[in-house]
């Protein structure tokens, strides 16, 4: 009886752990939770993140986690991405508390095709948030990004009614608001080029926390043999 208890107990919290409780994210394996990097993205929603890029630049890393529910624009931006198509990009603009900007590929020879907007947005202009530029014409998007320095869904910038957020830095946010303070000159080109070094995608496998969970059942099991082999062998007491 008292095994059947102490496997319940491990059972429920190995699920809790699993599940994450009421209003909190705080599974142990599945995804990256932009939450747990509240410090770095203040402005970050509580989401688990099944695909990340990194952006290894000339300044430091950063990490982008991308949405699962814009499948054209993330999916656009997950396959420049595995082609190769940002290393050695650079950010050309930076609008001071504003944004930064980078993805343009013409210096490449690189021409991509346009992809239609997804809006109305299911994510705002946050600081932290990435979305696509484009002209000011409709669905002209290629594989230029920015990157929010502020929050910019409202007023005075409008973004969140023009431009598709499709994800959410989740590290380096520090080194994206390095790039944001560069001196620029009159039409927004940093003095200094910062350089993406190499962008790499990367996939949070959906079954590490059913692993986990089979993992701590295990234990939970195993710890309940040793208990009872150990209550075995107690000397017997006679009174």
């Amino acid at each position: 009886m008292k095994e059947s208890v102490v496997v319940g107990l491990l059972s429920l919290v190995g699920l809790l752990c699993f599940i994450g409780g009421p209003g909190a994210n705080w599974s142990c394996i599945s995804g990256v939770s932009a939450a747990s990097w509240s410090a770095t993205s203040p402005s970050a929603q509580s989401v688990n993140f099944n695909y990340t890029v990194t952006f290894a630049t000339s300044m430091g890393t950063i990490v982008v986690g991308l949405f699962d529910d814009m499948p054209i624009t993330t999916g656009n931006f997950k396959n420049l991405t595995q082609l190769g198509y940002y290393d050695g990009t650079i950010f050309h603009r930076v609008v001071h508390n504003f944004v930064i900007q980078g993805g343009d590929l013409s210096g490449k020879g690189i021409v991509v095709p346009k992809i239609p907007d997804e809006l109305p947005n299911k994510h705002s202009n946050t600081r932290g948030s990435i979305a696509m530029a484009k002209t000011s014409q409709p669905n002209s998007a290629t594989s230029q990004f920015y990157i929010n320095l502020v929050d910019n869904g409202g007023a005075p910038a409008y973004l969140d009614t023009n431009y598709s957020v499709f994800g959410q830095v989740v590290q380096g946010m520090d080194v994206v608001d390095s790039i944001g303070s560069l001196q620029t000159d009159i039409n927004d080109r940093p003095l200094q080029n910062v350089t993406v070094q190499t962008a790499r995608l990367q996939a949070v496998p959906e079954y590490a926390s059913w692993v986990f969970l089979a993992l701590f059942m295990v234990a939970a099991l195993f710890a309940v043999m040793i208990h009872k082999r150990t209550r075995g062998k107690e000397p017997a007491v006679f009174v």
